[in-house]
């Protein structure tokens, strides 16, 4: 431990601002820092089933190499010897990458996706892949290849998912952020459940170019970390146009830090009481109203409105997620069926079911509802409050789940029904963490915003944040 660092700094407990503050400052090894963070991972890895892959010995090299630099007065980028994880299905050149699949086991990527290429330009360390829902195509990280992921609040429960490894390595401290992939709520619902940040970007702001994709129209891939500071420096990074991917926009990217601490007086906060506050667990209502409170107090104006048709975003989202997803893996479908998952093939089968005039009445839709949003932001709402999820974590292998007595719902019909939304209409969602149910597990708050208004969540998450502790406190794994 340097001397410009207490001897009671846990290392791993430093957010990606501190660690790359405390590195351009000479006051902290990235040696040591990564050392600290691999033996975190080596404690906590296995008995969360977070990690497909941890690459210890390069990401010593990798740490060592950002000293000799640092001690010679060069700065790689803003991330500079910092330690980061990827989800398993982003690519990483020269190391597999298999959407923790049985079908892609070992196959190495060989080139960076273009995440991956500015996160190294930016001076980050990758040293881990993590573990996720089978090719993206589930909400519980049950993963019959590389294990069950759990929850570091409660090993009996699920991490959400797909991004599960990446939630729950991040909140186990076992990594200070991790990217993920969003395509029905794939970020937000892991950061909800083990009580993180996670942003979904709008559509066309980050590349997915070198990321197996889940469904073509609505993936999106994110900064998962613990605070909304650390959240908004990553996006940073990896957000902008990518002349080799034309899905990408050009639109420009706003400086996420400069306005992060503008707070929220005068800001107008939507919500839609008869959706919002329906069909969800009472300990998840209790939150959400009291985050609003605390937003009240803080300066914001709660408006209760309404949008025609807001219950059908989850029969639209699973529509083309289910139709999209069984186009790409049609092919392995019939050469290697019996190599997915029991839970995965159900969801590719079923896929193949769907109608060419469902996908296209959804694909319709997503931009009649988009459009009902767009009304009401132009109508003056910042931005809109919901809950990330409609409940805490449920224990694994839960197939049906209480959502408020008397209504019970298959947990993967249930579990998307807030995160949807914003999937849908291809609108920027970020999830911060807003209280604890009865039995000690978090609780995710969301925010939607305008398209391409990254800024405007971040800048009430930042706010919330610095009125509230959550995001403060240790999971159970680490008491």
């Amino acid at each position: 431990m340097t001397q410009s660092l207490s001897s009671h700094t846990d290392l791993c407990d430093l957010t990606v601002a501190q660690s790359a503050a405390l590195i351009a400052s000479k006051a902290l090894s990235p040696v040591e820092l990564t050392q600290a963070i691999l033996s975190r991972i080596d404690q906590v890895g296995e008995p969360l089933a977070a990690f497909v892959s941890v690459h210890h010995e390069e990401a010593m090299a990798v740490a060592k190499a950002a000293e000799a630099m640092m001690q010679v007065g060069y700065k790689v980028g803003p991330l500079h010897g910092v330690p980061l994880a990827i989800k398993d299905n982003i690519s990483l050149a020269g190391r597999a990458t298999s959407a923790a699949s049985k079908i892609l086991k070992g196959k190495e990527a060989t080139e960076d996706a273009e995440v991956v290429r500015r996160l190294k330009g930016a001076g980050a360390n990758l040293l881990a892949n993590t573990n996720m829902h089978e090719f993206a195509w589930g909400a519980t990280s049950e993963n019959p290849h590389y294990g069950v992921v759990r929850n570091p609040w409660n090993t009996a429960c699920i991490a959400s998912g797909s991004s599960g490894g990446s939630g729950a390595a991040v909140a186990a401290r076992a990594v200070p952020a991790a990217l993920g992939t969003d395509t029905g709520g794939s970020i937000r619902l892991p950061a909800g459940a083990n009580g993180i940040v996670g942003i979904r970007p709008t559509v066309g702001r980050v590349s997915g170019r070198g990321i197996i994709p889940l469904a073509w129209s609505m993936d999106t891939c994110g900064p998962m970390t613990r605070t909304v500071e650390d959240c908004a420096l990553l996006l940073q990074v990896i957000a902008g146009h990518d002349p080799a991917d034309l899905s990408t926009s050009r639109a420009p990217v706003a400086d996420y830090l400069a306005t992060l601490s503008h707070g929220v007086n005068g800001l107008r906060i939507g919500v839609i009481p008869e959706y919002f506050f329906t069909q969800l667990q009472p300990a998840v209502l209790k939150a959400t109203q009291n985050a609003l409170d605390v937003l009240r107090t803080l300066g914001a104006t709660v408006v209760e409105t309404s949008i025609a048709d807001l219950d059908l975003n989850l029969s639209a989202l699973m529509t083309v997620e289910s139709a999209e997803p069984s186009a790409f893996h049609q092919r392995w479908m019939r050469e290697c069926p019996d190599d997915y998952g029991e839970n995965v093939r159900f969801m590719f089968e079923q896929g193949e079911l769907y109608l060419a005039s469902h996908y296209i009445q959804a694909q319709r839709f997503r931009s009649v509802l988009r459009q009902r949003f767009m009304e009401r932001f132009a109508e003056g709402i910042d931005a809109f409050v919901l809950p990330s999820l409609p409940f805490t974590a449920p224990e694994i292998g839960t197939a049906n789940i209480e959502l408020e007595p008397g209504v019970v719902r298959p947990t993967l019909e249930a579990i998307m029904r807030f995160t949807g939304i914003a999937s849908v209409t291809g609108l920027p969602a970020l999830s911060v963490p807003s209280g604890f149910d009865q039995h000690g597990l978090p609780i995710g708050l969301q925010l939607l915003g305008r398209p391409f208004d990254e800024a405007m969540l971040f800048r009430i998450g930042h706010a919330f944040q610095g009125a509230t502790d959550y995001h403060l406190r240790k999971p159970s794994l680490l008491s």
